[in-house]
């Protein structure tokens, strides 16, 4: 491992942490503050991006009245001499004269005159006329009766994904106005890593390289292989090169290691570097705290960000779902992530002064949270069994029928929580 660092003058004293749900809600408003351009996309280009408008539809749904059978649509009492048919996606003409009848498909438009719709399972032919009751209750769709023309459907900051779509085609949208997904990046630090084979000879298998990337694009992220780095050698020089390469095609770079003030962790250097200002360093839970998140600002006002997420992998992620959840979020145009509840069914312990996430496996159908195994800061078995993290606050432990939040390991896009 080099021993290159940055002058020992050179570095200061870290400030006291944020509270976890101040750094939440602060990364959220930098997000938000910098939220991606809202572009006009086609439907087809849509699936995983945000709305930047509401979505309305252009007319009534349905735009007229549609059968929602096949059958018969009589005027007048009946018997019912068949003048005509009427198939989905046609204009029927007005039916004039009592005791007639046009044969008609599902979906297809009434015509004007009609007083009923007889399905054609109880209804009867013979002698060139139909016969039968029909229901009490009308057996078409009236116009509106979904939503009228220019009602709002869905607000601003809705995630797209294949319902959504659906939803605008039938309201007659061909586009949206969409916020794109961001672009992340990956830098993986450290000279003790390996990428391939088993943990040998001091040396430990990076297993954030992998996973990182996976977690981000279930926020919504679009990562592409090559955007996936490293190890970077642990030298300053190689940290600052690495970085601002990555930076020059991403929204958020997130680093892996180095968020301490050791003799080899030079991300807190290389921030300075290159002009970043923190928003979050250093946060009051455990484990994970000596995460953070930096902010650079172009000359064109272009902001990118960059999430230093700790080196021991669990850690990792629950910088993950404490900074980078929510400041996606605000780039995304979405609103903060609104954190569901369980009851803990076993007691769980508090970390003193700092929030303690612990790993949980969720029973959905009965609303417990069970704490799982092997949650060492470095381990990754337990989260591997795991839901998500139960939210302990600081000063306090989680005694068995507490009720307390939530936060849920991401889905895969357009995957909704059963």
């Amino acid at each position: 491992m080099s021993t290159e660092t940055a002058p020992t003058a050179d570095r200061v004293a870290a400030p006291p942490p944020a509270g976890w749900e101040e750094a939440r809600s602060r990364v959220y408003a930098v997000g938000l503050a910098a939220a991606l351009p809202a572009v006009a996309r086609s439907l087809a280009d849509i699936d995983g991006f945000t709305l930047a408008e509401p979505l309305t539809t252009r007319t009534d749904l349905p735009a007229f009245p549609t059968s929602s059978v096949d059958g018969w649509a009589v005027r007048g009492t009946g018997p019912w001499r068949v003048v005509g048919r009427v198939l989905a996606g046609s204009t029927p003409a007005p039916l004039t004269e009592d005791d007639t009848t046009v044969e008609i498909a599902t979906g297809a438009m009434v015509p004007e005159g009609a007083t009923a719709v007889l399905r054609v399972e109880e209804s009867t032919v013979a002698d060139g006329l139909v016969r039968g009751t029909p229901r009490k209750t009308p057996e078409w769709r009236q116009p509106g009766e979904e939503a009228y023309a220019d009602e709002e459907l869905l607000p601003v900051g809705t995630p797209v994904d294949p319902a959504v779509i659906g939803l605008a085609a039938s309201c007659g949208h061909d586009t949206l106005l969409v916020r794109r997904a961001p672009r992340a990046a990956l830098l993986v630090f450290g000279d003790e890593l390996l990428t391939a084979g088993p943990p040998a000879a001091g040396r430990v298998r990076d297993a954030l390289g992998p996973a990182v990337p996976a977690w981000l694009r279930r926020y919504g992220c679009q990562v592409r292989p090559s955007d996936v780095v490293g190890p970077v050698a642990d030298t300053l020089p190689a940290h600052v090169a690495a970085l601002r390469s990555a930076l020059a095609g991403a929204d958020l770079v997130c680093t892996t290691g180095g968020t301490m003030n050791g003799p080899v962790d030079h991300l807190h250097p290389t921030l300075e570097a290159l002009g970043a200002d923190y928003v979050v360093n250093t946060v009051a839970v455990r484990p994970g705290f000596p995460m953070l998140l930096a902010r650079l600002a172009d000359p064109d006002g272009r902001i990118r960000f960059v999430a230093g997420l700790p080196g021991n992998p669990q850690s990792a992620i629950v910088a993950l779902v404490s900074l980078v959840a929510p400041l996606l979020a605000g780039l995304q145009g979405r609103s903060m992530p609104v954190l569901p509840q369980a009851t803990l069914a076993e007691a769980v312990p508090g970390r003193g002064d700092h929030t303690h996430l612990a790993l949980v496996r969720l029973d959905r159908a009965a609303g417990t949270a069970y704490p799982v195994r092997h949650v060492g800061s470095a381990m990754l078995r337990g989260l591997a069994g795991a839901d998500g993290f139960a939210v302990i606050r600081p000063g306090t432990r989680g005694e068995p029928g507490d009720r307390v939040p939530i936060v849920p390991l991401p889905l895969l896009p357009g995957e909704r929580a059963s």
